[in-house]
Parts: C-alpha cells; sequence; structure tokens
C-alpha cells in the first residue's frame, strides 16, 4: 500500500509497504527493517514475540539520537513487553507501538515535521 508524503531527497520516507516489505526513498527492503532519518537497516526481527531490545537499544544509539521510536506491529497493533519498554526507556527513547501501516504513515508525517523519530517496522 502507498503512503502520501512529500519529497524529501535527503531523509528516508516510506513509501510504500506490503508483500513482506517496503519501499523506502526508492528503494524495496524485503522483511523488517528500521528506519531512521538518514538510512534505513535491515532488522534481524522474525515476529513480534522474538524482538531482541539489545539490538534496537544498540543501533538507535546513532547520532542524532530519535527520541521516538514507533513500533509497527504487523497487521494489528500489540501492548509491548514491558522489558523492551523499560530498555528503550532507560535509553531516553519513548515507544509508541500502533500497526504496520499506522507507523509507517506516522513516521512520515513526524519526519516532515522535523521531530527526531525512527520506525521498527514489522512486515505486512
Amino acid at each position: 500500500m502507498a503512503t502520501p508524503a512529500t519529497q524529501a531527497p535527503d531523509r528516508q520516507l516510506i513509501q510504500a509497504y506490503g508483500d513482506g516489505g517496503f519501499r523506502v526513498s526508492g528503494l524495496r527492503h524485503q522483511g523488517a527493517i528500521l528506519v531512521l532519518p538518514w538510512r534505513t537497516l535491515r532488522w534481524p526481527a522474525v515476529s513480534f514475540e522474538v524482538i531482541d531490545a539489545a539490538w534496537l537499544v544498540a543501533a538507535l544509539r546513532e547520532e542524532p539520537k530519535p527520541d521516538l521510536l514507533l513500533l509497527g506491529c504487523g497487521p494489528a497493533a500489540r501492548p509491548a513487553a514491558s522489558g523492551l519498554r523499560q530498555s528503550l526507556r532507560s535509553t531516553g527513547l519513548a515507544l509508541e507501538t500502533m500497526d504496520t501501516g499506522a507507523a509507517c504513515r506516522t513516521y512520515n508525517v513526524l519526519l516532515l515535521e522535523e521531530r527526531r523519530v525512527a520506525a521498527a517496522l514489522l512486515p505486512v
């Protein structure tokens, strides 16, 4: 599914999601990804139940560090495990969980508002 977005050539915008992957700034990514304003990383998450908090914390240490992580949980929103939420909070990072489509759209809006945001997205 395509996401509405304006142009931002120097930032990573999510243009589409579905069929097990994403299109970010013109490039197709298969599987789970972590989208930061300046680059997109393959995220080694295989399901919502097996999210490695340590991997996310390490990946999100890069400067400029985001203030907010949007977690796209797949086809439906789910509450994050308390351990994941606490690990991120201990580094000063807020966490919002939502379905993957909503996370893609919200990421684009916040990025275009110049917010320091990242999105960890499970495919749909």
